[in-house]
C-alpha cells in the first residue's frame, strides 16, 4: 500500500503515543480533524494500523505473576506452504503471544504466556513439540524486562552522594 506523507507521521506519532485523539493528531500533523480522522479509517482499513494497546509493566502488580518465554522451534517447511502452515498452527494457541519467521540456527520465535514454568512446560510438550513439522525447540524464560518496544521499565537510579577521596 503507498501511504501519503501525512498518513506516515501519523503511524510514527501514533506508534509512540496511541492514547492521542484525532483533534490532537490532526494539529500536530496541520490537517482538518475530518481528514485526519478520514486518514487513520484508511490506514485501519488497510490493516496497516493493525491495533492500539498499551505497554504494561506487570512484575509491578503482585495479583498477576506471569511467565514469559521465548521458544525457538526448528520446523520442516512443507511444499507449497513453506513455514506458513506450521506458524498458522502455532499462533492459534492460546497460549502463544507472537510468532515470527528467523533466519539462522533456528525458523521460528514463538513467544508463550502462562501462569507457572510448569504449565509453559506442558504447552511445549503436549502441543508444541508433538506437532508433525516441529524438530526441535529450545526454551528461554525471560527473567527481567529492561526495554520492551523501545520503553525503558526501569531507570537508572543516579548516585547523588558526594566523592570522597582520602
Amino acid at each position: 500500500m503507498k501511504i501519503t506523507k501525512k498518513e506516515l507521521e501519523i503511524l510514527e506519532i501514533l506508534e509512540k503515543d496511541a492514547r492521542l485523539t484525532a483533534a490532537d493528531l490532526s494539529k500536530m500533523i496541520g490537517e482538518g480533524e475530518e481528514e485526519t480522522k478520514a486518514m487513520i479509517q484508511r490506514l485501519e482499513e488497510a490493516k496497516v494500523l493493525v491495533h492500539y494497546t498499551a505497554l504494561v509493566d506487570w512484575s509491578k502488580v503482585e495479583a498477576r505473576e506471569r511467565v514469559t518465554a521465548m521458544i525457538d522451534v526448528k520446523v520442516t517447511p512443507k511444499r507449497g506452504v513453506g513455514f506458513n502452515e506450521t506458524a498458522e498452527r502455532i499462533y492459534r494457541f492460546k497460549e502463544v503471544s507472537s510468532v515470527y519467521l528467523m533466519s539462522g540456527a533456528y525458523d521460528l520465535s514463538v513467544t508463550v504466556e502462562g501462569q507457572s514454568m510448569n504449565e509453559v512446560a506442558r504447552f511445549v510438550s503436549e502441543k508444541l513439540s508433538v506437532l508433525d513439522s516441529v524438530v526441535s525447540t529450545t526454551t528461554h524464560f525471560q527473567l527481567k524486562k529492561y526495554k520492551h518496544d523501545g520503553i525503558i521499565f526501569e531507570e537508572k537510579q543516579s548516585d547523588n552522594r558526594i566523592v570522597v577521596s582520602p
